[in-house]
């Protein structure tokens, strides 16, 4: 952030204050939280068999106020916060992969394949080629080729990683704006809809029911949805076969990796869904791209896409959301926002579709309107099978059980059975000038120690 010398001043006299150490500790220990939740209030170690109260603390102890971290999982919006989302999501894949948090090692050696299903394409836009490590010509077509805008259907640039024009329409006007956004509402029914043909390709190829398949395997998977620079999303997913029960159950005997990228490349083409039309935008049958990668994830860690490589992608894109295709963080509520929304030509068409759409009565159902700054797409960014590995809830509480018997201990309190009885209540959220500034300072690393 950019200090102004009243921030500073305002942050000496901060200091000169006899409670600064608490107040200084209460914005440390959140490690840069961005807009951390304000809580006031009092809580207490109990003896659970003779109700003692072994120690308390109050809101009065951090300043006035206790400040819990906001628990944003983006890193656009908390960088702090999405580190320890980053975290929790690469230990809950990773343990789907390779065993931990109460998953079996055992799960390392059941066959698993890393797939990417793709959108399709709504109209040519400006992309950057590599083959070879060269770069290769956006769109080769013949010259003088135009659309029925008059406008080159071809491009002959080898664009820089930076150009402003990736993933912008090569004409706008040709563009399926209507069928991008429509697509992009119902990518969550098309990841399920996969789901159920995946199943039934496996129990065909292995030719028995899908009741019997129900009984001799389960399929368990993790997934997370990115953006491209053209406004889509792609989903990153981890697809396993386990026995019936789970990852603690072996496979059975016919299950192997190779059937599974077989049935995962299959089942893509086979996803259809009928997408809500009217009179002037008309029926869509909804579908993924063809563009369809199966990996093979090397079993117990030895190849070359390994369960931590695999862990880390998806740990990455958990923590990004549409701004990475240039959108807004914010939701959009007003019509008059689209005016001045800082965003490029192609998210504000999106954008604008959305409002569009949303507001007819056949797409109601969608949210368009209410997802527009996502670009239509409504759905959680992570998810994954019931089966699959822990949950984050577990990761969260168990980091929590952790922390307190860490003060347990510091306290002497280690061993005695203890309940916390404590009443807190909302007070407001985010800093004041100097409180910021502190913050900034512990986001970059400048007073990381500090705590």
């Amino acid at each position: 952030m950019t200090s102004t010398p009243k921030d500073v001043a305002a942050l000496l006299a901060r200091a000169m204050e006899s409670d600064f150490s608490a107040w200084r500790r209460n914005i440390v220990r959140l490690n840069g939280c961005t807009n951390p939740v304000h809580l006031v209030g009092a809580s207490s170690f109990v003896d659970a068999a003779s109700g003692e109260v072994l120690w308390s603390y109050g809101s009065q102890a951090y300043g006035g106020r206790l400040l819990v971290a906001c628990g944003n999982r983006r890193a656009s919006v908390c960088p702090a916060c999405a580190r320890v989302y980053r975290a929790d999501t690469y230990q809950l894949i990773r343990a789907g992969l390779v065993g931990g948090k109460e998953t079996p090692a055992s799960v390392g050696g059941h066959p698993r394949v890393f797939a990417t299903l793709t959108a399709p394409g709504f109209g040519a836009v400006h992309t950057r080629r590599e083959r070879d490590g060269r770069v290769r010509v956006c769109r080769p077509r013949r010259a003088g080729e135009c659309c029925p805008h008059g406008v080159p259907v071809g491009c002959g640039e080898r664009h820089h990683v930076d150009d402003s024009r990736l993933g912008e329409p090569l004409c706008p006007r040709c563009y399926d704006y209507a069928g991008a956004v429509l697509w992009q509402a119902s990518a969550g029914r098309l990841w399920h809809r996969f789901a159920l043909e995946l199943r039934r390709e496996l129990a065909r190829r292995v030719g028995v029911s899908r009741a019997e398949f129900a009984e001799s395997a389960r399929l368990s998977y993790a997934k997370v949805a990115e953006y491209q620079r053209r406004g889509l999303v792609h989903f990153h997913a981890v697809v396993r076969l386990d026995g019936p029960e789970g990852p603690a159950w072996a496979p059975p005997g016919w299950a192997t990796t190779e059937l599974l990228a077989d049935a995962v490349r299959e089942s893509v083409g086979l996803v259809r869904l009928d997408a809500p039309g009217t009179g002037v935008v008309g029926r869509r049958t909804l579908h993924f791209g063809t563009q369809v990668d199966v990996r093979h994830i090397a079993e117990f860690g030895v190849g070359d896409l390994t369960s931590a490589a695999v862990a880390g992608y998806i740990a990455k894109y958990a923590t990004k959301g549409a701004e990475a295709a240039g959108a807004v963080d914010g939701r959009i509520r007003h019509a008059r926002e689209l005016v001045v929304l800082p965003v490029r030509r192609h998210v504000l068409r999106m954008i604008g579709t959305c409002w569009w759409l949303g507001g007819l009565p056949d797409f109601e159902p969608l949210g368009l309107r209410r997802w527009a700054h996502m670009l239509g797409y409504g759905g959680h960014f992570s998810t994954k099978s019931r089966r699959y590995s822990t949950t984050l809830t577990a990761l969260r509480d168990a980091r929590t059980e952790h922390r307190a018997e860490e003060q347990r201990a510091a306290l002497g309190l280690d061993g005695r059975a203890t309940v916390t009885a404590g009443h807190w209540r909302y007070a407001g959220r985010g800093y004041s000038p100097e409180a910021a500034l502190l913050a900034a300072s512990v986001r970059e690393g400048g007073d990381r120690h500090g705590a």
